[in-house]
């Protein structure tokens, strides 16, 4: 029975990541492409990526910009997480709702409406922003020329779609505590922040771990909106491993390369997954 679900592991997952690892220890560019024969290069595409100028820059780059992307996804998902529980059954269904809409837009076109947002001249944020009337006229203003802004614009995308499933995933694993705890600390004079450092908190700390870790992988790889708003730009505010493997491989066509990036990112994921998983496992034996 087991069979077909290890074929399809095999063919999906498996593979691509042996062909992977072969690709990053290969002469594979273009030429490689139409004759199928690429030669054995060693460690050269890893050296080549180690000493490239721009790997250290855009290694650090990648781990702030995922530490950004992730602490403002769990933290926005607690908090609506917490509103959930104090919502009533008709507006908990429609914040779930919406929060399960916003989740289930695809990435590009998400992308393709914050780049409408964000747009000089028609973009509704700028003209927000003018009509105000505190902050001048800003109906010109090009989010994605600017370093800062095009940052701020990338982190709120990738935020904006995170954050549904960590606040739906955090609810489900909060409505599972049992009431009498709160019952016994209100009884105790407990206030409301108490017990959720108390008693809502160690709970959820399982759930957290693990949202963490795959908020960790989907940021460390997030590709489309980077692409599609600022492709890695301006002056690389944006470049992160995920686009500079994209630009090696199709831009430079220097795919072993890219193959070889592709090939420490997955390393670095592995390992802290490993931690994570490290983690989760120690905090469900101290709960036994």
């Amino acid at each position: 029975m087991l069979a077909p679900a290890a074929l399809l592991l095999l063919a999906l997952v498996v593979y691509p990541l042996v062909r992977l690892v072969v690709i990053s220890f290969q002469d594979y560019g273009l030429r490689a492409i139409f004759t199928g024969q690429a030669g054995f290069a060693g460690f050269t595409n890893y050296t080549n990526v180690l000493t490239d100028a721009s790997f250290w820059p855009v290694m650090l780059r990648t781990v702030l910009v995922t530490g950004a992307m992730v602490i403002g996804t769990i933290g926005i998902g607690m908090a609506v997480s917490q509103l959930l529980t104090r919502l009533g059954v008709v507006m908990r269904t429609v914040v779930s709702v919406v929060l399960v809409l916003a989740w289930a837009m695809p990435n590009v076109a998400s992308s393709l409406v914050w780049q409408w947002l964000f747009q000089p001249f028609y973009g509704v944020l700028n003209w927000l922003i003018t009509q105000l009337g505190v902050f001048g006229d800003h109906t010109q203003d090009n989010w994605a020329s600017s370093p800062g802004q095009a940052l701020t614009i990338v982190l709120s995308l990738v935020i904006w779609q995170a954050v549904p499933f960590v606040a739906l995933t955090l609810y489900a694993a909060q409505s599972q505590i049992a009431p009498e705890y709160y019952e016994a600390g209100a009884l105790d004079g407990a206030s409301a922040w108490a017990m959720y450092r108390s008693i809502t908190l160690p709970a959820l700390v399982p759930t957290l771990l693990l949202v963490t870790i795959l908020s960790v992988i989907w940021d460390f790889n997030v590709f489309n909106q980077i692409w599609l708003l600022t492709k890695g730009g301006p002056e690389d505010t944006t470049l992160t491993l995920g686009i500079w493997t994209f630009v090696k491989s199709f831009v430079s066509n220097a795919y072993g390369q890219g193959a070889a990036i592709a090939v420490i990112s997955t390393l670095i994921l592995g390992a802290l997954t490993s931690y994570y998983i490290r983690r989760l496992v120690r905090s469900g034996e101290e709960d036994l």
